[in-house]
C-alpha cells in the first residue's frame, strides 16, 4: 500500500470522542462490580471532560463517602451547592452524615439544620430530624451508659442498686432509649449486661423489651438463648416466642414443645416480589438478600397483630427494597425504584416510613456506621 493511500484511508477514520457519559457508563460498570478504585478514576474523567455539570462532582463525592473518604467528600459537596448549584440541598444532609461519620456532632447539627431549614419538605427530612434527635440522645446520655458499665456487673448485686436502677429506668426515658440502643448493639458484653439488667428490673416493661428482643431475626441466638433464661428467672409466663430457624417458634422451656407460626401468603408475596427485583439488577451481595429478608420479618413480628393490610404487593415490596437501601447507605434513589416496581415514588415514601417508623432504621443506620468506625480504628 502506497504511502499516499494509507494517508487517504486514515483521513477517513473517525476518532471515537469519549465524553462525560461514557466515562460515568464505565464507573457505573467497576461500581456494580465493587471495583471501587476504578470506579472512582472513571468518575474522576466525567469532571474532566464536564467541570461544570455538578452531578459529575456528585457522584465523585457519594463514591468518596462510601470509600471512607469523608473530608475529601465534604469539600466537593461543599462545592456543588457553594459554586455549581445552590437548589441540590442533599448536598448539606451527606455532608452532616459525614461529619458524624467523623464525630464532628457540631458540623453534623449545623449541616442538618441548614438541609431542613431549605428543604423542610425534601426526601430527606425525616431522616434529618431523626439524626438530630438521635445526636441530643447521645451527647446528653453519656453518663447512664457508663452507669451501666462501670457499675454493675452480675452478679452479685446489692439491693440499694437495684433499687436505683428500677427508679431511673421508671423515671427516665432517655436511659430506656439507650439501653435499648445497647441491647441491639454489637457490643456483646454489654448486650448481655442489659439482659440482666432487664431482668433485675424485674417489671412489665423491662419483660416487653425481652420478649421483643427474641423475636428479632437479626439477634445472635446465643443472646436469645440468655433472654430466655432471664424471662423465665423474672417469673415471666410462657410460652416464649422467639424466632429461631429463620422461622417465628413458641417455646415452652418446661415441655419443650415448639409450635410453628401462621404466616400469611400476603406477607410472602411480598418478599417473593422484593427478591425476584432485587436478583434481576445482579449487583447486590449475598448479604443484602439476607438483611432484606431479616427487616421484613422483623417489621412483621414488631407489628404483629396490628399487621397493615397488603393490598398492592408490588408497593410493599418497592418500600421494603427502600428501606434495605437507606439502611446501607445504597446508592439508589426512592424514583429508581418506584419505576422498576412501576410504582409511584409517593407510594415507596409511605410504605417505606411505615417500616421505618416501626423499626427505626435510619437510627440504627448511623449508630451502626459509628459503631463499625469505631471499631475499625480500634483494630488500626
Amino acid at each position: 500500500m502506497t504511502q499516499a493511500r494509507q494517508k487517504a484511508q486514515e483521513n477517513k477514520v473517525v476518532k471515537f470522542q469519549k465524553d462525560a457519559s461514557y466515562y460515568f457508563e464505565k464507573g457505573t460498570l467497576y461500581y456494580k462490580r465493587n471495583n471501587l478504585d476504578k470506579a472512582l478514576m472513571f468518575f474522576r474523567k466525567t469532571i474532566e471532560t464536564e467541570p461544570d455539570n455538578p452531578l459529575n462532582h456528585y457522584n465523585v463525592a457519594c463514591l468518596l463517602s462510601k470509600m471512607g473518604y469523608l473530608t475529601e467528600a465534604n469539600e466537593i459537596f461543599c462545592y456543588i451547592v457553594e459554586k455549581l448549584d445552590s437548589a441540590m440541598t442533599e448536598c448539606y444532609f451527606l455532608m452532616a452524615v459525614n461529619y458524624g461519620l467523623l464525630e464532628d456532632l457540631n458540623q453534623t447539627r449545623v449541616y442538618l439544620k441548614k438541609y431542613l431549614k431549605l428543604t423542610p419538605d425534601g426526601e430527606m427530612a425525616f431522616e434529618a430530624e431523626e439524626l438530630l434527635e438521635a445526636i441530643s440522645e447521645d451527647e446528653d446520655f453519656y453518663d447512664n451508659y457508663n452507669f451501666i458499665k462501670a457499675e454493675q456487673k452480675f452478679p452479685p448485686i446489692v439491693e440499694e442498686t437495684r433499687e436505683k436502677l428500677i427508679k431511673k429506668f421508671n423515671r427516665n426515658s432517655q436511659f430506656r432509649t439507650k439501653l435499648l440502643e445497647i441491647l441491639y448493639s454489637k457490643d456483646e458484653e454489654m448486650v448481655s449486661d442489659v439482659i440482666y439488667l432487664y431482668g433485675l428490673i424485674g417489671s412489665e416493661a423491662a419483660e416487653k423489651e425481652l420478649r421483643t428482643f427474641i423475636k428479632n431475626p437479626w439477634v445472635e441466638d446465643k443472646h436469645k438463648q440468655l433472654a430466655l433464661l432471664i424471662l423465665k428467672e423474672m417469673g415471666a409466663p410462657e410460652p416464649y416466642e422467639i424466632y429461631l430457624d429463620g422461622e417465628l417458634c413458641r417455646v415452652n422451656l418446661k415441655e419443650y414443645t415448639v409450635d410453628a407460626p401462621e404466616w400469611k401468603e400476603q406477607w410472602q408475596k411480598v418478599i417473593d416480589c422484593t427478591l425476584h427485583q432485587m436478583e434481576k439488577l445482579n449487583w447486590y451481595e449475598k448479604e443484602y438478600f439476607d438483611d432484606v429478608k431479616a427487616i421484613w420479618a422483623d417489621f412483621i413480628n414488631t407489628m404483629h397483630p396490628e399487621v397493615p393490610v397488603i393490598k398492592k404487593t408490588s408497593t410493599w415490596a418497592a418500600g421494603l427494597e427502600y428501606a434495605l437501601v437507606r439502611f446501607h447507605f445504597l446508592d439508589c434513589s426512592q424514583k429508581e425504584i418506584a419505576q422498576r416496581y412501576g410504582v409511584s415514588a409517593s407510594s415507596v415514601s409511605q410504605k417505606f416510613k411505615l417500616i421505618n417508623d416501626a423499626l427505626k432504621l435510619d437510627v440504627k443506620a448511623y449508630h451502626n456506621v459509628l459503631r463499625y468506625l469505631k471499631e475499625d480504628e480500634e483494630e488500626e
